[in-house]
């Protein structure tokens, strides 16, 4: 008996529609004998009105609507579980196309006017901090572009939802080193920033580093005009090393030469995050070496309080510990501000993220 060979034709895969930019759109546009304009219709409802399916797409005819649909699909991040803390600040952790979760923070103050979202870049993180409960965790995969974007909309839906104003800052401090998803993360704040898109002010957004120098001196050569804040939490390598292992192959005084150059470059603001470690770093030494770095360029310090992780060794200073600190720091002509945890109550606060139940 003669067995029949069964061949198997390949499933044409859809493409992800985001991850093309409007040139990218234009070209197949003009393949399927439609006029350019419809790639700039299709970019606006992508980035500007955050469209999710093709079949909002209204001003496109339903036939148009059904050929994108044929050929491209858009894999938008949803709500897996939302927490509320007491001082008001959301955390909410959302599931990718591909099962993967992530979380995000809303931080209200309002009596300031300001509502702050806190994005991830990363399932997980690569760096391992000895502090931070997300550095327990395994690097999955970046994000895309579009999935921090999706981020920053969402929040911004909760923010209006429940105080009846938007986001007025993001912050990149969530899940994930930033400088690591380095594309990813200069494409979400150019559909952020553009008037295409969701038209914020690049100097409301502020990008966190544990430090990565090559990169931090990237970002000044490509002209991005947002804001950086560099992980410091320690002013001399030895104690860095111990608490931050990518400082072994970024040291300080080639952190402290990228980030001049970044300042030379861009007069784009700096700030150092200090988180308070009972013990740890809050010496009087201690601040001697940070007022040091102070020095090399226009800097503040934000002093943010621990929040304590299940399983790692590390204690919160108490506040007369952390405002003596702080003090220390002001008597060497540092700008400091004191920063007091918000969302510990939900394990939304800075080192928390986590994904837990």
């Amino acid at each position: 008996m003669i067995q029949k060979q069964i061949i198997e034709l390949p499933v044409t895969q859809k493409i992800d529609i985001r991850k093309l930019d409007l040139s990218e759109i234009e070209e197949w546009v003009k393949g399927q004998g439609q006029p350019k304009f419809r790639a700039s219709q299709i970019y606006a409802w992508l980035w500007e009105k955050s469209a999710t399916d093709f079949e909002s797409m209204t001003n496109l005819s339903k036939e148009f609507r059904e050929l994108l649909d044929s050929h491209f699909e858009i894999l938008p991040i949803r709500i897996d579980a939302v927490q509320k803390s007491s001082d008001g600040t959301i955390k909410t952790r959302f599931v990718l196309h591909d099962g993967n979760k992530i979380e995000s923070v809303l931080i209200p103050v309002p009596d300031d006017n300001r509502f702050t979202v806190c994005v991830s870049t990363q399932v997980g993180c690569s760096l391992s901090c000895k502090f931070c409960a997300t550095g327990m965790m395994k690097r999955m995969r970046n994000l895309s572009s579009a999935e921090i974007v999706d981020q920053v909309v969402l929040v911004n839906k909760q923010s209006m939802d429940h105080f009846g104003h938007p986001i007025t800052n993001i912050v990149y401090m969530g899940m994930g080193e930033p400088l690591l998803n380095y594309q990813a993360t200069v494409t979400s704040i150019f559909h952020i920033t553009s008037p295409k898109g969701l038209g914020m002010s690049p100097k409301r957004i502020t990008i966190s580093t544990a430090g990565i120098a090559k990169m931090i001196k990237k970002l000044a050569d490509d002209g991005l005009k947002c804001n950086l804040a560099l992980s410091l939490h320690a002013a001399d390598d030895a104690k860095r090393d111990e608490i931050m292992p990518i400082n072994e192959q970024n040291n300080l005084e080639s952190l402290m030469e990228a980030l001049q150059y970044f300042y030379k470059q861009t007069k784009n603001r700096i700030s150092f995050e200090y988180v308070a470690l009972h013990g740890v770093n809050l010496s009087m030494l201690d601040a001697k070496n940070l007022a040091k770095h102070c020095r090399k360029f226009p800097v503040k310090v934000n002093i943010i309080e621990y929040n304590a992780v299940e399983g790692l060794p590390f204690g919160r200073a108490a506040m007369e510990e952390t405002d003596a600190f702080g003090l220390a720091l002001r008597n060497l002509d540092v700008t400091v501000t004191i920063r007091r945890s918000r969302g510990k109550d939900i394990d939304a606060a800075c080192g928390q993220l986590a994904n837990k139940d």
